[in-house]
């Protein structure tokens, strides 16, 4: 799921300092030897003298430690220590990010990142710049995500690391599609999926067949989104991508429901949670539990939809998730509403104010007060 329209290549490209090669040694040598022959044979021996004694002096020690300090840098004690404050940065980017520190996250991705670019260090550059998406995506900040993200796709470009643009690609599609430009998207995904083809990457095949998918999804495509799902999950399952046959069913989820199939709504719904528990997805469980929720409440089926809502509440109070409480007596309040029982349904609503009020979000308290002010009062 992670590199901007803001010419990248040119950004990035000359990070890495130009590297030599022992090769470039053994070159002068044979230079050296060579043109020795052109003075005659005194002087070529003369010449093969000189640098036996070289290479037997004491200084070749200190002239060798030189070149390899120039051809690797890293060796430099003051730059290795710079490189393990990187990777140390980096490291608790990634607990930060796990724990929804997203803020944090940013901070620790652009230090690191400033340590990788003197060293010039590519592959962590690239690596960097992906955390630092999901944490910019994490935060609703989707234009300096796909900055990030296409970022990551020039180095994965110059690198000539196909697996990075696949992913990096499919990231990129995924940005373009939370900010509604579904045919940007879809160019984008397809050509991540025409290099997953060529190299015949199954896991890129997998991953950008079921981004296809919601692309198509995203345009109201239910039949053609719903037979790139499927294909996808064949690659999934193949590559054994427990985390992303998940997704993909609960995209699958969504189509079917989409096109008012609630049989196969609630069974692919119903194999995704089963997979999510398994693993204790718990992103994945809650979106097939919000899916099944849907699903259920559209067939009449409300006590199993209120059994799977009061799961739905506690793993966000279990969890001390504010926002994903709210949404839960949000669903709590509109079922009711639905089922004519106004003053429960008044109740949950209620509820939902007072979370709005404490997380701050004004519109939410806004659209409440009015919700509250027009409801019939029995």
């Amino acid at each position: 799921m992670k590199q901007r329209y803001f010419l990248p290549e040119a950004s990035i490209v000359d990070m890495n300092p130009p590297r030599k090669s022992k090769s470039y040694e053994l070159g002068s040598w044979d230079c050296a030897i060579l043109t020795s022959y052109r003075g005659g044979k005194s002087q070529f021996l003369a010449i093969c003298l000189l640098i036996l004694a070289m290479a037997l002096s004491p200084l070749k020690a200190s002239a060798v430690d030189i070149t390899q300090q120039l051809h690797r840098p890293l060796n430099n004690p003051g730059l290795r220590d710079s490189r393990e404050e990187a990777d140390s940065l980096l490291r608790i980017g990634e607990q930060q990010q796990m724990s929804g520190a997203a803020d944090k996250t940013i901070d620790s991705c652009l230090q690191a990142l400033e340590i990788y670019h003197s060293l010039g260090d590519y592959k962590a550059q690239g690596k960097t710049y992906g955390l630092l998406a999901k944490s910019y995506i994490q935060l609703n900040r989707f234009t300096e995500a796909e900055d990030a993200l296409r970022r990551q796709l020039a180095i994965a470009r110059d690198t000539k690391d196909f697996q990075s643009q696949i992913f990096a690609l499919n990231n990129i599609s995924t940005v373009l599609l939370q900010k509604g430009a579904y045919s940007s998207a879809g160019k984008v995904v397809e050509e991540a999926l025409s290099i997953a083809q060529n190299v015949d990457n199954l896991a890129g095949k997998g991953l950008s067949l079921s981004n296809l998918g919601l692309v198509n999804a995203r345009l109201g495509n239910y039949n053609k989104a719903i037979k790139l799902y499927e294909t996808a999950l064949t690659y999934r399952r193949q590559v054994g991508d427990i985390l992303g046959e998940t997704n993909t069913l609960n995209n699958l989820g969504e189509a079917y429901l989409a096109m008012g199939n609630y049989p196969d709504t609630i069974g692919t719904y119903g194999a995704a949670l089963r997979i999510a528990k398994t693993t204790s997805d718990r992103i994945n469980y809650v979106r097939s539990i919000d899916g099944l929720i849907a699903s259920h409440s559209s067939v009449g089926r409300y006590e199993r939809a209120f059994d799977l809502l009061q799961q739905r509440l506690e793993i966000a109070r279990d969890t001390q998730n504010l926002r994903d409480e709210f949404k839960a007596i949000m669903v709590y309040a509109q079922l009711y509403e639905q089922l004519n029982k106004y003053l429960t349904a008044r109740h949950f609503y209620e509820r939902a104010l007072i979370i709005a009020q404490n997380m701050g979000d004004s519109k939410q308290e806004v659209f409440l007060v009015d919700k509250l002010l027009k409801m019939p009062k029995q």
